[in-house]
């Protein structure tokens, strides 16, 4: 079984994803529902309320999940999507190289990224459940423009994994940006293993192989852990 942090992490890296398939007629209200009860107003709300959100609609139609992984996509992307900064995200995480792509570029990168998130992550999010979750109370300056707020998953041998959510305030209410498990920073993880790439072989390759359903290192090295 993967990592449980890591499935817990997939619901706000995949927020790189623009747009994502969403199920239809009523599963689209009751996610519309579900999705206005996430508060932005306060980093430690967000995170709180957005896990809430999220996990109460997985243990109302898990077995449903399971059988139709596609409105699982739509579940992160109606809940968790507009409360993640995915072209931040994406900027930080191909560095120097965002500047000098161009906007296709751009497009390609987070479609592209989008879909190994989804790939490697999609089916653990299913089995991730509450009683693995405890999200700390945000004890930082209310004022801040930056935050940090902390969370902690337990693994099926009952040891604690340190899960980390940082986040940003915008127009639109506080966003995440980032998650940093026991100490390792995904969005920093990603821009070594594509810097590297993208200095060898140019930014269209890397687009190209995550195109054909090729997953990062990073990817590969989460996913690789056992629980």
């Amino acid at each position: 079984m993967r990592h449980p942090a890591i499935a817990l992490l997939s619901a706000l890296i995949l927020g790189f994803s623009l747009a994502t398939a969403r199920a239809a007629g009523a599963d689209d209200a009751a996610l519309a529902a579900a999705a206005a009860t996430v508060d932005a107003s306060g980093p430690g709300q967000l995170i709180q309320t957005a896990a809430t959100a999220m996990l109460k609609q997985l243990d109302a139609h898990r077995a449903e999940y399971r059988e139709h992984p596609d409105k699982v996509h739509a579940l992160v992307d109606q809940i968790l999507l507009p409360h993640f900064d995915t072209e931040y995200s994406a900027r930080l995480v191909l560095g120097r190289h965002w500047a000098a792509a161009s906007e296709q570029q751009r497009q390609r990168f987070i479609d592209a990224f989008y879909k190994s998130l989804l790939s490697t992550y999609g089916d653990a999010l299913v089995d991730f459940t509450g009683e693995r979750l405890k999200v700390f109370p945000y004890t930082g300056d209310p004022n801040a423009q930056y935050a940090t707020v902390r969370t902690q998953v337990r693994k099926d041998d009952g040891s604690e994994v340190s899960v980390n959510y940082a986040l940003h305030r915008t127009d639109q209410g506080w966003k995440a940006w980032d998650v940093i498990i026991e100490g390792i920073s995904y969005v920093k993880s990603f821009r070594d293993d594509f810097g590297a790439e993208i200095e060898q072989k140019g930014l269209d390759a890397v687009i190209a192989r995550l195109e054909a359903g090729e997953k990062p290192s990073a990817i590969q090295s989460a996913g690789s852990k056992k629980t």
